[in-house]
C-alpha cells in the first residue's frame, strides 16, 4: 500500500459555474483591473508632483522623469493589482484553497509595499541616468531595469526564510512535503 495520498485516484469532476457565479468572478476582474490601472495613474501623478514642482526636482535631470513614470506604472499596477486579490482571498475560500488569515494578509501586504519600495529606489536610480544619456535611452533602461528588478527576489529560498507559505504553492511541493 502507497502512503501516498490521492496518487491514482481519478480526480471528482469540478462542479460548474452558476451565472451568478460568473458575474461576479467577472465583477472582480474588473475591479481588480480597475484598481490596478488607477494605482498606476495615482503612483505616477504623485511622483509627478514630488518631482517637477516638488522637493525632489534637483535631485531627479529632466531627461530622467521618463524612468519614474515606468516605476510609478509598475508600483501603482502591483499594488492595485496584488490588494484587492489578497482580500478577495481573506473573504473567498473552498476546501483546494482555504481562505487567507489575517496574519498571513498582513504579511503578504507587508511584502508588495516592501516590493514598492524596491521599485521606487530602482526608479529613482535609473532617473540618475538622465544626468549621462538622453530621455529616450534613459526610458528604455528604465523599462528593463524596472521590469526584471524582481529577478534577484525570485532566487530567494524563501522557504528557509519561513516565508514560503506563498512561494511555496508556486514552485511546487517541496521536499519537506513530498516526505510526508
Amino acid at each position: 500500500m502507497s502512503a501516498e495520498s490521492g496518487v491514482g485516484r481519478p480526480k471528482a469532476p469540478r462542479p460548474r459555474r452558476s451565472a451568478a457565479g460568473n458575474l461576479a468572478f467577472g465583477a472582480g476582474v474588473l475591479l481588480v483591473l480597475a484598481t490596478a490601472t488607477l494605482g498606476a495613474f495615482a503612483v505616477v501623478a504623485l511622483l509627478g508632483k514630488a518631482v517637477d514642482p516638488g522637493p525632489l526636482s534637483s535631485v531627479v535631470p529632466h531627461e530622467g522623469h521618463n524612468a519614474l513614470v515606468v516605476g510609478g506604472i509598475a508600483i501603482g499596477g502591483l499594488t492595485g493589482l496584488m490588494l484587492p486579490v489578497i482580500f478577495f482571498g481573506m473573504v473567498r475560500g473552498n476546501e483546494d484553497t482555504p481562505r487567507v488569515g489575517p496574519a498571513s494578509a498582513a504579511r503578504k501586504v507587508l511584502a508588495v509595499l516592501v516590493f514598492d519600495v524596491l521599485l521606487l529606489v530602482v526608479s529613482f536610480l535609473v532617473a540618475q541616468l538622465g544626468w549621462l544619456l538622453p530621455a529616450q535611452i534613459t526610458t528604455v533602461v528604465a523599462v528593463f531595469a524596472i521590469g526584471f528588478s524582481w529577478m534577484p527576489l525570485a532566487m530567494v529560498p524563501w522557504e528557509r526564510l519561513g516565508l514560503g507559505d506563498g512561494f511555496g504553492k508556486l514552485r511546487g511541493p517541496s521536499a519537506s512535503h513530498q516526505a510526508q
